[in-house]
C-alpha cells in the first residue's frame, strides 16, 4: 500500500509535510520520500530513504538542514521508491503515486515499441510504476492532459499527487475514486492527503474531498479544478474494516465509528444464536481488531478484556520480514499474556479480517497454553475469496494463499469454487462445512464471519460505491 501528503504554502511548508508524511506510516514500511519547491534558488529537491528498519521521522530528522520549500510533498510506500523527480516537455516536476497497475508489462513494451526509449530497472529488471505513471503523463503537452491520459491506460487503480517545476501541485484522485484524497486549507495555503487526520493535526480544516477522477490544481491562494469527478464510485471498503486509520474520515464516514457499529452487528447476529451467553469475555486482535471488539462488547454487555498484550516498542510491524516464519516468529514474540484474563475464561476473540491464517493458529495455541477455556473467533469482515485486483494492501502472491479459498478447494476441488457464494454464507450447509474445516484446523471452538450486508450496514453509504471485490468478486 501506501500514502502521500502533499502542502503549497505562503511560507516554508517543510515541517507540515515531514509530519503529515509520518502520520501516513502505518500504509507502507519500505520506503520513505519527500520533494520540495524552492523558487528562491534550490528549485525541485528531493530524497528518499528506506524505512524497513527505521521509522520515517528518525531517517528524516536531518531533512531541515538540507531541504527547503513553499511547496512540499511526501510519500511512505510499500513497494517503489518515490517521489521521483523527472523532466518532462512540460519541464521538471516530483511525482508520488498510490495504487496497482494490472496492465504494467503491456504499458511497457508500448512505450519501448514506440518512443525506443528506456527506464531505469530496479533489482530483478522490475521498473517503479511511478516512472511508468510519469512516462505516460510525458506523451501529453500538460500535465492534466497527462494525468488524465495515464489514468485511462491503466487498467487497475492510481492516484497521483505532483509537485510542479512551478511551485504548484498537482492531484488526481484515481478514476473510480477507491481510495480516498481529501483537500485541506489554512489561512496560509492547502494540503493534500490520503488520511483526514493527518492534515487536522497540523491546524488544516477540510476544504474538498476529490471525486472518481477528479484533477485539480492547487495554489497557496486557489484551488482549480483541471477535470471534473466522474459519477461512478468503487471506494474501497476494506478501507473501513482493516488499513484505514481510525480518526480517519472517508465520504464522510469515520473509521472508529464504523468499526464499532460493525461488531455490534456481529453481537447482534451472536444473540439470535444463542451464543453468547456461554462466553466470559469479548477480546480483539490488536490493533484493529480491538474496536470491532468494543463494538461486540458495548451490544452484548460481555465485559471487553485485553487477555494480551502487544509489546511494540521495539518490535517491527509484523508483516515486515519477508520470510513468513519470521513474521510469524515476531508475532509470538511481541504477545504478552495476562494470564489472570485467560485461566479459565471462555473468550470470544474479534479480528478486522481472516487472510490467510497463518498467524491464528499460533495465537489460539497461545491462549490454550495460558489456560483459556474456549476460544471462539470473529472475522469482522466475509471470508476473503479473491485477491485485490485493484490496491496492493495484501502481500498475497496468489488466490490459493487465501485460507477460504483454500479450504474450498480442499473440500471440492476446483470445482467448489463455483460455489463461492455459498461458502461466504454461513447459513447455507457449503457455509456451515468451511466454518467447521477452519475451527477443526485452527482450534477454534466456533467461528463466524461478519456478512456483507452487515458490513454495508456498518459503513452506512450506497452500496453501489463501494468496491466488496475481495468478498464476492463484483467488479
Amino acid at each position: 500500500m501506501g500514502g502521500f501528503f502533499g502542502v503549497v504554502s505562503r511560507y516554508d511548508a517543510l515541517s507540515d509535510v515531514f509530519f503529515g508524511t509520518d502520520y501516513h506510516s502505518h500504509l507502507g514500511t519500505r520506503r520513505g520520500g519527500l520533494a520540495a519547491y524552492d523558487g528562491k534558488g534550490k528549485g525541485l529537491q528531493r530524497e528518499i530513504h528506506n524505512i524497513e528498519n527505521s521509522p520515517f521521522r528518525t531517517k528524516f530528522e536531518n531533512i531541515f538542514n538540507e531541504m527547503k520549500g513553499n511547496a512540499v510533498i511526501g510519500a511512505i510506500s510499500d513497494s517503489d521508491p518515490q517521489p521521483l523527480l523527472i523532466r518532462g516537455g512540460f519541464g521538471p516536476y516530483a511525482i508520488a503515486s498510490v495504487g496497482l497497475i494490472q496492465n504494467e508489462q503491456e504499458l511497457i513494451d508500448e512505450y519501448l515499441l514506440r518512443f525506443g526509449g528506456h527506464f531505469n530497472a530496479m533489482t530483478g529488471g522490475k521498473v517503479n510504476s511511478t516512472e511508468l505513471v510519469a512516462s505516460l503523463i510525458n506523451e501529453k503537452d500538460n500535465i492534466a492532459d497527462g494525468i488524465a491520459f495515464a489514468q485511462e491506460k491503466i487498467k487497475g487503480t492510481m492516484s497521483i499527487l505532483i509537485l510542479g517545476g512551478n511551485g504548484k501541485l498537482y492531484a488526481a484522485r484515481d478514476k473510480l475514486g477507491r481510495l480516498p484524497m481529501i483537500v485541506g486549507r489554512n489561512e496560509d495555503g492547502f494540503c493534500v492527503s490520503f488520511e483526514s487526520f493527518a492534515y487536522k493535526k497540523l491546524g488544516y480544516e477540510d476544504y474538498k474531498e476529490l471525486g472518481p477522477g477528479e484533477i485539480v490544481e492547487i495554489s497557496a491562494d486557489r484551488l482549480k479544478v483541471l477535470k471534473e469527478p466522474g459519477e461512478e464510485m468503487r471506494i474501497c471498503a476494506f478501507l473501513w474494516s482493516y488499513y484505514g486509520y481510525p480518526n480517519s474520515n472517508y465520504e464522510g464516514v469515520n473509521v472508529e465509528q464504523m468499526r464499532y457499529k460493525n461488531g455490534e452487528i456481529m453481537a447482534r447476529d451472536d444473540m439470535e444464536r444463542g451464543i453468547v451467553q456461554r462466553l466470559d469475555a469479548v477480546c480483539g486482535v490488536p490493533d484493529s481488531g480491538t474496536p470491532h471488539a468494543i463494538g461486540y462488547s458495548n451490544e452484548s454487555h460481555l465485559p471487553f478484556t485485553r487477555p494480551f498484550i502487544k509489546y511494540t516498542p521495539t518490535w517491527p510491524r509484523s508483516f515486515m520480514p519477508a520470510n513468513q516464519s519470521e513474521r510469524n516468529k515476531v508475532a509470538r514474540m511481541k504477545q504478552i499474556p495476562v494470564p489472570e484474563l485467560i485461566e479459565g475464561k471462555s473468550l470470544l476473540f474479534v479480528d478486522d479480517s481472516i487472510v490467510r491464517g497463518t498467524q491464528l493458529k499460533e495465537t489460539v495455541d497461545f491462549l490454550y497454553d495460558n489456560g483459556a477455556k474456549e476460544v471462539h473467533m470473529r472475522s469482522a469482515c466475509p471470508p476473503i475469496m479473491y485477491g485485490c485486483k485493484y490496491l496492493n494492501f495484501s502481500s498475497s502472491k496468489n488466490e490459493m494463499e487465501l485460507l477460504a479459498r483454500r479450504i474450498i478447494v480442499e473440500l471440492e476441488g476446483q470445482a467448489g469454487l463455483d460455489y463461492i457464494a455459498e461458502y461466504s454464507d454461513g447459513k447455507t450447509e457449503r457455509g456451515k462445512k468451511l466454518r467447521s474445516t477452519i475451527c477443526e484446523k485452527m482450534n477454534f471452538d466456533s467461528l463466524e464471519f461478519q456478512s456483507l450486508e452487515g458490513v454495508l450496514e456498518a459503513i452506512g453509504i450506497d452500496p453501489c460505491k463501494l468496491c466488496t471485490y475481495c468478498w464476492n468478486g463484483r467488479e
